[in-house]
């Protein structure tokens, strides 16, 4: 398992991890620390069960980690006065793996939530700004759908419209991918681009999905439960072609080893 541990923040990271234990009651994963800066896109991987949403959970401070600390420009997310966790938590927009749109709600309405509960602007305001976010993902003129009536993948960027409504200088993924077909999943993979290059948003990713990791990932974390830890971290094409062990040659070019398939 990777024992490395960056001490230091990087002047360009807006999220930093370090020494973080993993897990609820008993850790999953001991000593996750890296660094996303400004601009990239950051995925966490690693196979089914192996603790990569349970980071992200920590992360958005859905809940505590065991030990270790998260900051999110310069904010703990936790561990901090509730003044600090707020302006944590204003920096980013998060999806969840099935979208979480609100079902008796028009996509209008979904978008508009945030913006409810966090400005003051009028309803007229908000609903032009819902139209707008909904435009930057291509469903402005499914506005008045309801979320049954619209395709996975559009619930998919439906929900990532909401998630970009107040701005975030960083968005969070949870499996985008999960449940698309392949051209779907490659339009979604699209999006994100656009978006991280148009609206100048840091992503990060949980996904253990390889056609998305080589197309949008810029650097990348491998957790494992069996490891307890972080086994490797790079780019997504430096770790197939040179993979540091044989998980990690497992993961990467799916073949069965070591409970990799």
């Amino acid at each position: 398992m990777e024992t490395e541990t960056r001490n230091v923040q990087r002047p360009d990271a807006v999220l930093t991890v370090r020494g973080v234990t993993a897990g609820y009651t008993k850790p999953l994963l001991r000593d996750v620390s890296f660094d996303v800066v400004r601009g990239e896109v950051f995925v966490i991987l690693g196979g089914s069960g192996c603790g990569k949403s349970t980071i992200l959970k920590h992360i958005i401070g859905l809940t505590p980690p065991l030990a270790g600390e998260i900051r999110i420009l310069g904010d703990r997310i936790s561990g901090g006065d509730a003044a600090e966790t707020s302006r944590a938590k204003r920096h980013f927009g998060v999806t969840y793996q099935g979208g979480a749109l609100f079902g008796s709600m028009t996509l209008r309405e979904n978008v508009c939530l945030p913006l409810e509960a966090f400005t003051a602007l009028p309803e007229d305001a908000r609903n032009l700004l819902a139209e707008i976010k909904l435009e930057q993902v291509g469903l402005r003129a499914y506005a008045d759908f309801f979320p049954a009536e619209i395709s996975g993948g559009m619930r998919k960027r439906a929900a990532i419209a909401r998630a970009l409504a107040l701005e975030p200088e960083l968005l969070f993924l949870d499996e985008p991918s999960a449940g698309l077909d392949p051209v779907t999943s490659a339009e979604l993979d699209r999006l994100i681009l656009r978006l991280r290059d148009e609206q100048d948003v840091t992503v990060v990713m949980v996904t253990h999905e390889l056609a998305s990791i080589y197309a949008v990932a810029d650097n990348c974390i491998m957790v494992d439960r069996e490891a307890a830890g972080v086994i490797a971290r790079g780019r997504p094409a430096d770790l197939r072609d040179n993979p540091p062990n044989g998980k990690v040659r497992a993961f990467f070019n799916r073949t069965a080893e070591n409970g990799y398939e």
